[in-house]
């Protein structure tokens, strides 16, 4: 038979429990700053909220849930993870590490976080395929107490940590080392990313910004390259046997394909500015007497590391900013040198900046490239 009292009791025990899913359903506290390791830590800029999560017992249960997969930048970024992972200070805080990549299907990878969520892991790292798709899988995250972390193609929103360097600057950077050697008008060849990728799209506006301000006029033919040596060099050779010669050229990455091309189809070297892939950086010392002046601003597949180091710090309890800025690395001719900022023994398709001394993060190049990019 069932009392009122016993329905007055279920009654209330709906009742707590509503009132912890709401506390859940709220996301991270939010706190004042200053955070944790503020060195490591930075907030993105003033205005950066700070966040707080409820502190569990190690070790954790940590996830990537990738996207695309089919460039080196991804590739090494598994690697790096994998590696991280296995450091001496981070493997006993790791009770499991989960890797799946979904390809460039939105809802795939939407379906992926979920599964984690629903399976119970404490922390997911996450570069969206879509940065506007997120904000359902976000409030789940939220109620389930899983800490998501997106790093580098970060969403568009901030009820969660996220972690990236300043892409639109990144931009900027790029093209202020081209308006250094041009002047206010040229041809100018711009590579792109990946197509509807917050990372191609911000850094592409800030390129932009500075090339179209007042008293600039410059013809800029426009390829996607998504970020690929080998589409990249395809795309580079069609534009050249198109469009003629160019005066200068800005590459998201696949920046050693660029530069290929240009010397198969004989294009005078001219000032470029690309990423920090290993063989670009080499090519650049190499040439740079022939005209290849190179900038060489890098977003490191390393930045996997600081995402899985902010998701295992917020899952201590610690205090962090909501959106954790990592400096750019950041090399220009003539400061190009053998064995300290490129390797001349490593493979072109390495990404030169790993080291995150103030996070005391370190990852020899030895370990990540004995890793496989496969799933686990």
């Amino acid at each position: 038979m069932v009392t009122k009292a016993m329905l007055g009791a279920g009654l209330a025990a709906l009742l707590v429990a509503g009132a912890a899913s709401s506390s859940f359903a709220a996301g991270p506290e939010v706190v004042s700053g200053p955070g944790h390791n503020p060195s490591c830590f930075a907030p993105f800029n003033a205005d950066t909220k700070h966040f707080k999560f409820e502190a569990k017992e190690p070790p954790y249960r940590i996830a990537l849930a990738n996207g695309f997969v089919g460039n080196t930048w991804r590739i090494q970024m598994i690697k790096s993870l994998k590696a991280y992972a296995e450091q001496p200070d981070v493997k006993p805080l790791i009770k499991e590490l989960k890797i799946v990549s979904t390809g460039t299907d939105v809802a795939a990878q939407i379906a992926a976080v979920d599964n984690f969520i629903n399976s119970g892991y404490d922390a997911i790292l996450t570069i969206a395929v879509n940065p506007t798709a997120f904000a359902p899988v976000i409030r789940r995250a939220n109620r389930a107490g899983v800490v998501l972390v997106p790093f580098d193609n970060v969403l568009d929103s901030d009820k969660i940590i996220q972690v990236n360097e300043d892409q639109s600057e990144i931009g900027r950077i790029n093209a202020r080392w081209l308006l250094k050697h041009l002047g206010t008008s040229g041809k100018v060849l711009e590579v792109r990313g990946l197509p509807g990728n917050s990372v191609d799209r911000d850094r592409h506006l800030g390129f932009r910004e500075l090339m179209e301000a007042g008293g600039n006029s410059f013809e800029i033919v426009e390829v996607v390259g998504n970020w690929d040596d080998g589409t990249a060099q395809k795309v580079t050779a069609d534009a050249i046997a198109v469009h003629g010669k160019f005066d200068a050229i800005f590459v998201q990455g696949g920046s050693t394909g660029v530069v290929r091309a240009m010397m198969d189809a004989k294009h005078p070297f001219v000032p470029i500015s690309g990423e920090a892939e290993n063989g670009f950086r080499k090519l650049c010392a190499k040439h740079a007497d022939e005209g290849l002046l190179c900038s060489s601003a890098g977003q490191s597949p390393g930045l996997v590391a600081i995402a899985a180091k902010t998701a295992l710090t917020a899952l201590q309890g610690k205090v962090l900013p909501q959106y954790v800025s990592v400096p750019i690395p950041l090399v220009e001719h003539p400061d190009f040198k053998a064995n300290v900022n490129y390797f001349p023994d490593l493979t072109d398709n390495f990404f030169t900046p790993n080291e995150f001394p103030p996070c005391n993060v370190n990852i020899p190049a030895t370990e990540i490239m004995a890793k496989t990019e496969a799933d686990q």
